[in-house]
């Protein structure tokens, strides 16, 4: 590979490690870990999605095991955050920043190093992919949750997916290095944008026209019988909008 590629994939990599390792480390100190257990779900969480891919693509050893930068970085990250009180309304507003980046980070990552080593499109979406949700799946596995991307949330593997996207489009254009940043900003403001408007996938008793049917009906029930319930509480002479009494003056 070119050195200004692999300058480009090496950048990519530690700073989505740092921010998903960050990530990691702040549900740690939520889940009133220690710090060992800090450190490890953080080093889980930053290097557990390139470790996947780079297994995957049996192109070497994990770069992780490889390059001395990404356990440190991940550790920084877990120092830093074991120490400083990370939480609160500044932090509320920054995280969802920075989840986005690790995301857009690491689906242009793993798309650009799949293509770099010679598959084709549909491998290297699919492991941009697994790059940006596996340290996440896996973290959640540990902690014995529902891991986040199988549903109940906004749209976050369908925007690491089409950042990958993005990267094999200008990787096929002969532009990879303007590509991940594209791929990078895509990625982020998809993510951003699912989270602002509340973007999600279908469930599973809504992909058939009489789920959705239930649906609708489960939810005109629902108001009938507040309605109803709201009537019954009115007294003579009250008024009220929606079922709510309001008490005359």
């Amino acid at each position: 590979m070119d050195d200004t590629v692999v300058g480009a994939l090496r950048v990519l990599d530690l700073v989505g490690v740092f921010a998903n390792a960050m990530l990691g480390a702040v549900i740690a100190r939520s889940a009133r870990l220690d710090p060992l257990g800090s450190a490890t779900l953080a080093v889980m969480s930053g290097l557990g999605g390139g470790m996947i891919r780079d297994v995957l693509l049996q192109h070497g050893p994990p770069v992780a095991l490889t390059d001395y930068a990404y356990v440190p970085t991940a550790l920084a990250a877990a120092f830093a955050v074991y120490l400083v009180k990370i939480e609160g309304p500044i932090w509320n507003r920054v995280w969802p920043y920075v989840d986005a980046l690790a995301l857009g980070c690491w689906a242009a990552a793993g798309a650009q190093k799949a293509l770099a080593v010679g598959l084709g499109w549909l491998p290297a979406v699919l492991l941009g992919a697994v790059t940006a949700v596996g340290g996440g799946f896996t973290r959640d596995v540990v902690l014995r949750r529902v891991p986040t991307i199988l549903g109940g949330n906004t749209l976050y593997a369908t925007c690491a997916l089409l950042a990958g996207a993005v990267m094999v489009l200008f990787f096929e254009l002969g532009m990879p290095v303007v590509g991940s940043v594209v791929a990078t900003l895509v990625g982020g403001a998809l993510c951003l944008l699912a989270r602002w408007q509340q973007w999600t996938l279908p469930q599973s008793d809504e992909w058939s026209a009489l789920g959705a049917a239930r649906a609708r009906l489960a939810r005109g029930n629902r108001r009938g019988g507040s309605k109803r319930r709201g009537s019954e509480r009115r007294g003579p002479g009250d008024e009220g909008d929606g079922g709510a009494a309001v008490p005359r003056g």
